[in-house]
């Protein structure tokens, strides 16, 4: 279940617009995406422009449009293409720099990036938890995804949906996984130990700074989405501190049921807002 939107605020941010208009054109990818002409096309300084867009999405302009971009030639990839091909058709002009920009984003250059499905398999367990049915999936790297549903092939159906070109293992709880399942329940329990577990997950640059506060927040605390923002320093980006925590994909592990609503209610939560009631109820009762 996605995370929900939280309300704007009483003081709307007046160049709002301005900005949605910049990413629709950036998510089109066609025509001048330099800052000048981006700014020129909805009557703004660059500098102004530069600024409003950080301050609402926490990202700059070309910050974000690589993020498209990177996106496009992932999912070429992921689709058959090669890499020359995924990376013109995702608008890059040359292949000469996206050996070192899908490195750092993806953690695999290009080509081990497209062939990871076949090169490194996913296994995954699923058990028992306080909260219903829990899946556990790692490579060997680390955790890739923590999950909570109501049936165990509900939760390999999303698995599969989530890696659809990746070779997926199921192993018994009490297998490879054993360790890694133990540290998560021992967090769903009277006696929470520290959870450290290594983690192999893909994400852009504002992604990894929201999780990175989540990781910040003490058990049996609470953050709003807009003290997330205010602590990265991106006080309008709360829209966008939103959709990093509806795109956390390992529960606990990143603890995104820990931000609520500013008036305090739960908005929301991927695996459920009654699965988020009863993690906080949990954790502040320990």
């Amino acid at each position: 279940m996605p995370v929900a939107i939280p309300k704007r605020q009483s003081d709307p941010e007046p160049l709002a617009a301005a900005i949605q208009a910049i990413t629709r054109r950036i998510d089109a990818g066609v025509g001048d995406l330099s800052l000048g002409a981006l700014a020129h096309s909805v009557g703004l300084s660059p500098f102004v422009l530069q600024r409003a867009f950080k301050r609402i999405l926490g990202v700059s302009p070309h910050e974000y449009a690589t993020a498209r971009k990177l996106e496009r030639f992932r999912a070429g990839l992921l689709h058959g293409k090669n890499v020359t091909t995924a990376t013109y058709d995702a608008g890059f002009n040359s292949s000469s720099r996206i050996y070192e920009k899908t490195a750092a984003h993806f953690g695999l250059p290009p080509r081990a990036y497209a062939k990871a499905g076949a090169a490194r398999p996913i296994y995954f367990a699923i058990t028992k938890s306080p909260l219903g049915r829990m899946l556990v999936a790692a490579t060997d790297r680390g955790v890739c995804s923590i999950a909570f549903g109501s049936t165990s092939t509900e939760l390999e159906a999303g698995l599969r949906k989530d890696f659809h070109n990746a070779v997926i293992k199921r192993t018994p709880p009490d297998g490879a996984l054993a360790e890694a399942i133990e540290n998560i329940l021992s967090q769903l329990t009277e006696h929470p130990a520290a959870l450290a577990l290594p983690l192999d997950l893909r994400a852009t640059a504002f992604q990894q700074r929201v999780w990175m506060a989540l990781m910040q927040i003490p058990r049996g605390e609470t953050r709003s989405y807009a003290e997330i923002a205010r602590a990265l320093r991106s006080p309008k980006a709360v829209r966008a501190v939103a959709r990093a925590c509806a795109s956390n994909p390992v529960a606990v592990a990143i603890p995104c049921h820990r931000v609520i609503g500013k008036d305090g209610s739960l908005t929301g939560y991927r695996w459920g807002v009654e699965r988020k009631k009863k993690l906080l109820q949990l954790e502040k009762s320990l």
